[in-house]
Parts: structure tokens; C-alpha cells; sequence
């Protein structure tokens, strides 16, 4: 079964490729839904419109996310509401950004 905490865990090994910080922690996933049959959806959104990392990281979100045992396909959708602030960076993305002197 597909856990949460693994589509997470693996998140967390993609990073924005101009801030050190992993996406997840960065506050761009928005929500996580796993399917029964193994179909992981994902919303996130971007620091802000037309940014030029959009195909690569859904292609790295998608090959991250099918290394799952269990894990059928992934979805990712690009959303925009509500829009992304720098509130959403979590705890561990703000200690990173102060590490790299970003904060």
C-alpha cells in the first residue's frame, strides 16, 4: 500500500533547481490523494507564473513518485489558488534558506 508519508519522504528528494530547498519544505504541494489501485495525485503550484522549471519538475515529481513499490501512476496538476506566499515554506525549508543566507 501507498503510504502518505512516502510520497513525501520522496518529495523531499526533488529540489527547486535556483533554491536549495526541496519542494515539499518550499510549500509547493498542495495536496496528496493515493487511490486504492495505486494512483497518486498530486496539486502543487509554483513560486510564481510562467516559471521555466514547470515540465521538469513534473517530470522528476512523476519518476520520484513511480520508484513507490505499489504505485500505479501519478498525477500532477499545476494550480494556482490560492496562491503561493513564502507563509507555505515549512520550518525545515526556512532553517535551509537561512542556512544558504536566503533569510
Amino acid at each position: 500500500m501507498v503510504t502518505q508519508e512516502a510520497v513525501e519522504k520522496k518529495l523531499k528528494e526533488i529540489y527547486d533547481p535556483e533554491i536549495p530547498v526541496n519542494i515539499f519544505d518550499l510549500g509547493l504541494i498542495y495536496k496528496i490523494d493515493i487511490t486504492e489501485d495505486g494512483v497518486v495525485k498530486i496539486d502543487m503550484t509554483l513560486t510564481a507564473k510562467g516559471c521555466p522549471i514547470y515540465n521538469l519538475l513534473f517530470g522528476e515529481i512523476k519518476r520520484k513518485i513511480m520508484e513507490i513499490e505499489g504505485v500505479r501512476d501519478v498525477e500532477v496538476s499545476l494550480v494556482w489558488e490560492p496562491a503561493w506566499t513564502p507563509e507555505r515554506i515549512t520550518e525545515d525549508g526556512r532553517n535551509a534558506l537561512r542556512k544558504f543566507g536566503f533569510m
